[in-house]
């Protein structure tokens, strides 16, 4: 049996709009296991970005738990690593001083987080941008930054939320075969949220196929494709079957709720 870094039980969240009560989540659970890359797709709307928020303890749930490597967290911030969907780096830092951040708040020496993200700058094409400030980088580089920023958080379990979301087609496929190659070194917990099932196959373990609200699990997939995987795998015909296959229940959910709210 899979060993569990993190698992959601039974999560229920509302939240009051136009003095309306509007439920979010209905029994959501999911795990992700030790050195898995699990991701999240599902339609707009669906509270993927309010789930990240209430793993980290930005939100407490209703109902229902929060599990972090068998201790319960439910509310408690701090125990996980984050990346947003924009890269959040300060103008006033320099990238090396954006890369050490979230080192500097869990206590590690500003000496040895530095020399680390020297090291880490390098191996991900950044050497000689270390002392520059953000907005001399392209989306892409500014990503990459972010990612390294998440990447030496001393947290286990990294919280992607549609990192490449805003990047042009030609970049967010480079970002993502860059992602690949370095997780895959690394084999840190990861929770994917994207809109992208291309992006979810190429880059997964498992995908866990989300409703629209009240948010539950649909359907949750193990993807075959062996590691390292290629970006040629994209091409096979079993990648082009599961792409139809979650399309399929993305687009049967959708219709069926289209219908309920008439």
């Amino acid at each position: 049996m899979m060993k569990s870094k993190l698992e959601l039980r039974n999560i229920k969240h509302s939240f009051e709009s136009k003095n309306k009560k509007v439920e979010v989540f209905s029994n959501l659970s999911l795990q992700v296991g030790a050195g898995e890359f699990v991701s999240i797709v599902g339609p707009s709307g669906s509270g993927k970005t309010t789930l990240f928020q209430i793993i980290g303890g930005l939100i407490r749930p209703a109902s229902g738990e929060i599990w972090l490597e068998g201790e319960e967290i439910s509310g408690k911030k701090g125990l996980i690593s984050y990346m947003p969907q924009q890269p959040a780096l300060f103008p006033w830092r320099s990238i090396e001083s954006n890369v050490v951040l979230a080192q500097e708040i869990t206590g590690t020496s500003r000496s040895q987080a530095l020399e680390e993200a020297r090291e880490w700058l390098g191996r991900v094409g950044l050497s000689g941008y270390e002392k520059e400030y953000p907005h001399v980088l392209s989306g892409g580089m500014q990503q990459r930054v972010s990612f390294l920023r998440a990447l030496l958080s001393p947290r286990e379990l990294m919280c992607l939320d549609e990192p490449f979301g805003s990047l042009d087609s030609l970049t967010r496929q480079e970002m993502q075969a860059w992602l690949l190659s370095i997780w895959e070194k690394n084999k840190r917990s990861v929770l994917f949220v994207t809109h992208s099932i291309e992006e979810a196959l190429y880059l997964s373990d498992r995908i866990y196929v989300l409703s629209d609200k009240p948010t539950t699990v649909l359907k949750e997939l193990t993807i075959p494709f062996p590691r390292p995987r290629l970006e040629s795998v994209m091409l096979e015909l079993a990648f082009q079957q599961l792409r139809q296959e979650i399309y399929g229940i993305m687009r049967k959910e959708h219709t069926v709720e289209k219908v309920i709210r008439k």
